[in-house]
C-alpha cells in the first residue's frame, strides 16, 4: 500500500523514527481493538478520537464488529481501504507483536501501545525488545509500550485508552510525563493550565522523551514545557534540545524523580529503566536554565506561573497581605527559600503611609489591612504603588478568597491592579483548602493565576524571577586549553596501565593552572628527612602506597611534623604498616577546606563538583555539582550556592580567602574535566585549602577510566 506524504514536499518522506509528525500530526488513524464495551480502551480510544475534533480518516479495527461509531469497522489492518499513518493497538500483550507487524506491513508510519508489553513467562527476546526491532526496521515512531498516549490540541488529535476532559482549550504548555497517572491529572487540572501537547511516553521502546522534548521546543505555540522524568535514554538529543529552549526562551520545568536509593529501585521496577543521576540533573538543568522542583503541586504551579503573557520586570517580589501574622510567616517562608523580595524606594514608602492606619509600617511584605472602612481604595493604593516602583518585578496578592456569594472585593481588587499593570500579578492564598473554587475560577478566567499554599507559591514565583535572569546570564567563556605536549602527555599516562600515585595526580592538576602544595617522593627515612629539610619544617608525611585512596582511614597521614627525629619516627611507622613508599610535602597553612571533583556520569559525561572539604565533605554534604566548562565567573556562583559561603567570605572578623584565586582553581579543574574527562572516571582533590593569600591543593586522587587508582 502506497505511503502518504508527510510534510510540505510529497516526494520527500521521514529518513528515521525521530522526525514525530507521523505520530503526533497523523492524518489517517487505524484503531485496533476498537469497541463498543463501555469503559474498555478500545471505546475509550475512539470516544477520544472522534470526540477531540480529528478530522481525517478514521478506521475501526475488529472481527466482531461490522460498524462502530457510524464508521465501518474492518476484521483485520490489511483490510483498511486507505493509507494509515497511525495505529492506536488497544489490545493485550498477547496481541502487541502480531499487530504491530500488520501495521509495519501496510506502511503505518507510527503506532502508540497502551499494554505493558510483558510477556508471562518471558520468552528468550523480550517482547519489549522485539516489538522495539519491528518498529526501527519499518522506520516507525512509537508511543509507549506501558503508555496512556497523547492529546495534541493543536492538532485535534487525541490518541489515548483513558478519559480526558473534551473539553480542553489549547494553550502554550507542553507535559512530557513518564507517569501516566500525571497525563490525566494534569489535563484535569482546575488551575485553567492550557496544554498544546501532553505525552505519556512509556517505556520509550523507540521513541524518547529527549524526541518529544525536541519537537515541543520548534512547535510554535509552545511557551513551556514540563517534564516528569524518571530517566534520560537519549542524553545527546535531550541536552540539545534543552540548549534550543534555552535559545528560544521556551522555559522548561522538571520534576525528576529516584533522589534516593529506595526510589531509584522503584524505578527500574515501574519502567525497567535506570533512573538518571541527581548530580547529573542538577549540572545539566543549571547549565540550560531549566527549573527544577521537587513536588507535583510545585509543578503545576510553577508551569502556571510561567505560562503566564507576563514576564517578570526587574528587581524582586513585592506582597500585599490582610494580616499582620500571615506576612510574618510568609516572610519566614520566603527568606528561607532565597526569594528576592522587593525594596520600595521612599516615594513610594510615603504613598503607603499617607494610607495605612497608624501602627502599620510601610514595608515590604505589606500588611494594608486597617479598619474595614474604604479597604478597597487602601489596598488600590497601596498595590499601585507598589507595582509603579522600579524595584518590583510582580506583585503577590496574598489573601483569602470568600464564598462566591460573599464580598467581591478582594477578586475586584485582584482584576483592577491586573489591569492597570503590564507586571505580572497573583493571587496567593496561604492556606490551599480555604480557596473557593469558584472564586478562583472567575480570576483565572480573567487571565490572573491563582497560588494555593505559600510554600508551592512562592516557588513558583522564584521561578518566574529566575527565568528573568537566567535570560541574561552570560555565557560561559570558552576554557582555556593546556598546552598540547602537556594535554597528549596526560591522555598517554591515562591510557596506560597502573595505579596513579599521589605525585601524579598533583602533578596533573599544577600541569592545568591549580596551585599544589611543594612535595617529595621518597623510600627511605634518610630521604624522608633530607626532603623535609629542603621543603622546610612543619612538614606532612603520607603513604604513597599503591592501591590506598583514602590514606586518613588507614593511618597514613603524620600532620605537623617539626624536626628530623619526628620524620624518621613517622616514617618508620608509615613504612612499617603501608610501606616504604611515602609523600613529604608542606604542612600547609589552616584555611576553609574545600573538595573539587570531577565524576563521569554514564549519561552526560564528566561533571565537576565543588562542596565542603576535609572531613565536613560526607558529614555536611554541602556540595553543588556543574556541567563543565566553568570559567571563573561560573565557578564563584557554584561557591556562593554553597552553606559554607559566609566563610569564604568572611565572617566573623574573619578575613575573606581569595575568592579569585580559588575560582580559579575550580576553573583549572573544568579544564581537566573538558580535555581529559573521556578518560577519567574521578579526580578528587580534598581538601583545596582557601586562604586570603591564596589557595592550594593538599591531596589528590585520579582513577582513570579503566579503574586503576
Amino acid at each position: 500500500m502506497a505511503r502518504a506524504p508527510i510534510g510540505e514536499n510529497p516526494s520527500v518522506e521521514p529518513a528515521d523514527t525521530r522526525d514525530l509528525r507521523p505520530l503526533l500530526e497523523a492524518r489517517s488513524v487505524a484503531v485496533v481493538g476498537a469497541s463498543s464495551r463501555a469503559g474498555s480502551v478500545g471505546q475509550l480510544a475512539m470516544a477520544q478520537l472522534l470526540g477531540g475534533g480529528f478530522t481525517g480518516p478514521v478506521h475501526p479495527v475488529n472481527p466482531r464488529y461490522g460498524d462502530l461509531c457510524g464508521l465501518p469497522c474492518v476484521p483485520r489492518l490489511n483490510d483498511v481501504g486507505g493509507d494509515v499513518d497511525l495505529a492506536v493497538l488497544a489490545v493485550g500483550n498477547e496481541r502487541l507483536e502480531a499487530q504491530l507487524e500488520a501495521a509495519a506491513a501496510i506502511g503505518a508510519r507510527a503506532a502508540v501501545i497502551f499494554a505493558s508489553a510483558y510477556e508471562n513467562p518471558p520468552g528468550p527476546t523480550p517482547l519489549t525488545a522485539r516489538l522495539a526491532a519491528i518498529a526501527r526496521s519499518a522506520g516507525m515512531v512509537l508511543c509507549g509500550a506501558n503508555s496512556m498516549g497523547f492529546v495534541h490540541l493543536d492538532a485535534g488529535l487525541r490518541a489515548t485508552g483513558y478519559a480526558q476532559p473534551l473539553d480542553l482549550e489549547p494553550g502554550p504548555v507542553t507535559l512530557l510525563t513518564h507517569s501516566g497517572s500525571l497525563l490525566t491529572a494534569m489535563l484535569h487540572n482546575r488551575r485553567r493550565v492550557r496544554f498544546n501537547l501532553a505525552v505519556s511516553t512509556g517505556q520509550e521502546l523507540v521513541t524518547t522523551m529527549a524526541d518529544y522534548l525536541r519537537y515541543a521546543v520548534d512547535h510554535p505555540s509552545t511557551r513551556v514545557i514540563a517534564l516528569f522524568c524518571e530517566t534520560v535514554r537519549d542524553p545527546a538529543v535531550f541536552v540539545a534540545a534543552l540548549d534550543q529552549a534555552r535559545r528560544r526562551d521556551v522555559a522548561v520545568i522538571a520534576l525528576t524523580v529516584g533522589r534516593h536509593a529506595a526510589s531509584r529501585d522503584l524505578v527500574t521496577a515501574h519502567s525497567g529503566a535506570l533512573a538518571g543521576s541527581d548530580g547529573a540533573y542538577e549540572a545539566v538543568f543549571d547549565a540550560y536554565g531549566v527549573h527544577r522542583v521537587r513536588t507535583l503541586d510545585e509543578l503545576l504551579d510553577t508551569t502556571a506561573v510561567l505560562a503566564m503573557d507576563r514576564g517578570a520586570a526587574s528587581g524582586g517580589l513585592a506582597v500585599m497581605h490582610d494580616s499582620g501574622g500571615e506576612r510574618a510567616h510568609l516572610l519566614d517562608v520566603a527568606l528561607d527559600a532565597g526569594v528576592a523580595l522587593a525594596e520600595p524606594n521612599a516615594a513610594t514608602r510615603a504613598v503607603l503611609t499617607e494610607v495605612l492606619d497608624a501602627g502599620l509600617p510601610a514595608t515590604n511584605p505589606l500588611d494594608a489591612w486597617g479598619s474595614s472602612v474604604g479597604y478597597h481604595d487602601v489596598f488600590m493604593t497601596c498595590g499601585t504603588a507598589l507595582l509603579s516602583d522600579p524595584d518590583t518585578a510582580a506583585l503577590a496578592f496574598c489573601v483569602d478568597l470568600p464564598d462566591p456569594e460573599g464580598d467581591d472585593t478582594y477578586p475586584r481588587i485582584a482584576r483592577e491592579l491586573h489591569a492597570a499593570t503590564g507586571k505580572p500579578v497573583v493571587v496567593l492564598a496561604n492556606v490551599s483548602g480555604a480557596v473557593n473554587p469558584v472564586v478562583a475560577d472567575r480570576l483565572r478566567a480573567a487571565g490572573i493565576v491563582v497560588l494555593e499554599g505559600t510554600t508551592t507559591g512562592l516557588t513558583a514565583l522564584s521561578h518566574l524571577l529566575a527565568h528573568r535572569d537566567r535570560r541574561t546570564r552570560a555565557p560561559v567563556a570558552a576554557p582555556s586549553a593546556a598546552d598540547p605536549v602537556v594535554r597528549q602527555r596526560w591522555r598517554r599516562r591515562l591510557r596506560a596501565p597502573g595505579p596513579w600515585s599521589e605525585a601524579e595526580a598533583l602533578a596533573l592538576l599544577a600541569d592545568h593552572g591549580m596551585p599544589v602544595v611543594a612535595h617529595q617522593r621518597v623510600d627511605d627515612a634518610a630521604d624522608a628527612v633530607r626532603a623535609a629539610a629542603h621543603l622546610g619544617y612543619p612538614v606532612v608525611l603520607k603513604t604513597a602506597g599503591a592501591g590506598v585512596a583514602h590514606k586518613s582511614d588507614v593511618a597514613g597521614v603524620h600532620l605537623d611534623l617539626r624536626d628530623d627525629a619526628a620524620v624518621r619516627t613517622a616514617y618508620d611507622r608509615l613504612a612499617a604498616d603501608l610501606g616504604p613508599e611515602v609523600t613529604v610535602a608542606v604542612m600547609a597553612d589552616p584555611g576553609v577546606e574545600l573538595a573539587l571533583g570531577v565524576t563521569v556520569d554514564p549519561a552526560f559525561g564528566p561533571l565537576l563538583v565543588v562542596g565542603a572539604g576535609g572531613i565536613l565533605v560526607e558529614l555536611l554534604a554541602d556540595r553543588r555539582v556543574a556541567l563543565p566548562p566553568v570559567d571563573a565567573a561560573r565557578a564563584t556562583d557554584l561557591l556562593d550556592d554553597l552553606s559554607l559561603a559566609p566563610l569564604l567570605r568572611g565572617v566573623r572578623g574573619r578575613p575573606p580567602v581569595d575568592l579569585p584565586a580559588v575560582a580559579g582553581a575550580v576553573a583549572a579543574l573544568s579544564t581537566i574535566a573538558v580535555e581529559l574527562g573521556d578518560l577519567l572516571a574521578a579526580v578528587d582533590v580534598n581538601p583545596l585549602i582557601c586562604r586570603p593569600d591564596g589557595c592550594v591543593a593538599v591531596d589528590a586522587l585520579v582513577v582513570p577510566a579503566g579503574g586503576d587508582a
